[in-house]
């Protein structure tokens, strides 16, 4: 892992000379644990800010809570660590005037992801200086998977097939749906814990599923991202499971949804759910190296036309260490499809209130079409108790 990130930091860097950026901060957690290779637990939330600064001909720079530091100096490649406390001289902000030098004409920064405590002082300290999007130029960057990030990607997809599989064993008339969710987070943290040894920089990586358990269900169907709650499933109810924020691994998050149904399945939400599983399967027969994003999307569409429905506004999202990557399968990305991108390819439609049909896989293009990075059987899906 640290190799391959310390690899990315040298072709940010080269990407950077051609440009000529000569240095960039970055703030984003997801973007620091690719180019650096850790992540923190604390996190901006608290108002600690972690950073990596990047000099374009010069080693990069950490600066973290001092607190922190034993873990991050265990975790990371990069051997210039600087630590900042909460009250004194040696603030963060000190840390971070030392790193860019003096007066810089600009300052490069992920303009979306930087938080406003940062960016305040940034305005207020560099006043002369133009902020700038470094966001493109590693963005670009990350479009396409090595064969190494693209293994960890299946590794969480196999501990995203086992929650999948916990999900639907937990479900039963009369259950509640937080027994789900507990059920999830149980299956995939065990089988996270295979995947991982307790030497090395694997052990500062926790097994452990977080993040509360999107789940909706019954009447709610339609409720996009929905929390578990105290409800009881009953007969007949869908209920949809969406792994998007808690099928990740090492920090490489994928996309992946089923819908069940308790005990049968309604005509009218066969239907749906057959529909939403037809424009995936279209979707992803349409995948291969050469195709526009767009594309994909329209081959989708197509299906919800014919059978009546209207569809989102995309199919599916590239996915990596960030939630949300470029490009999308949506009306109006052209961008062309490449051996090596990873996406969620999704099939969705919402009819009323109570009807929706859900499924979503994650996958990466290859040179002959795609590979599934999640497995679960596609069709109809009822509970088994």
């Amino acid at each position: 892992m640290l190799e391959e990130a310390k690899a990315r930091t040298r072709d940010l860097q080269t990407a950077m000379r051609e440009q000529g950026i000569e240095r960039a901060v970055f703030t984003d957690e997801s973007s620091i644990a690719y180019l650096a290779g850790f992540w923190g637990y604390l996190g901006i939330e608290f108002g600690r800010p972690t950073m990596l600064v990047v000099p374009v001909d010069e080693p990069p720079i950490v600066i973290t809570p001092f607190m922190e530091s034993e873990m991050v100096a265990a975790m990371t490649w990069v051997e210039d660590l600087r630590t900042w406390e909460d009250i004194g001289p040696r603030s963060w902000q000190a840390a971070l005037a030392k790193a860019l030098g003096e007066a810089p004409g600009d300052i490069w920064i992920e303009r979306n992801h930087i938080p406003a405590l940062v960016r305040n002082y940034l305005d207020e300290a560099y006043a002369d200086s133009r902020l700038r999007d470094i966001s493109p130029v590693l963005g670009a960057q990350r479009v396409i998977k090595t064969p190494f990030e693209i293994e960890v990607m299946k590794q969480a997809g196999q501990i995203a097939g086992a929650m999948m599989g916990a999900a639907h064993d937990s479900l039963a008339e009369g259950a509640p749906e937080y027994e789900s969710a507990l059920a999830v987070i149980q299956a995939g943290s065990r089988a996270a814990a295979t995947f991982l040894t307790d030497s090395g920089w694997d052990s500062f990586v926790s097994p452990m599923i977080h993040n509360l358990q999107i789940l909706q269900s019954g009447a709610d169907t339609s409720m996009v991202h929905r929390r578990a709650s105290v409800r009881k499933y009953q007969k007949f109810d869908p209920v949809y499971f969406c792994f998007c924020n808690m099928a990740q691994f090492k920090q490489y998050k994928l996309g992946f949804d089923r819908m069940f149904h308790i005990g049968d399945v309604t005509d009218e939400a066969r239907r749906v759910q057959e529909a939403a599983i037809a424009a995936q399967q279209a979707a992803l027969a349409a995948i291969r190296p050469g195709v526009l994003a767009e594309e994909v999307a329209a081959a989708a569409g197509e299906v919800y036309r014919q059978r009546g429905y209207e569809t989102g506004y995309r199919t599916g999202r590239s996915i990596g260490v960030s939630y949300l990557e470029a490009p999308e399968l949506k009306t109006g990305d052209t961008t062309v499809l490449q051996p090596g991108m990873t996406f969620a390819v999704d099939g969705g439609i919402s009819i009323d209130g109570s009807t929706a049909g859900r499924i979503g896989d994650s996958i990466v293009v290859t040179e002959g079409g795609f590979d599934y990075i999640t497995s679960y059987p596609r069709e109809i899906l009822l509970s088994r108790g």
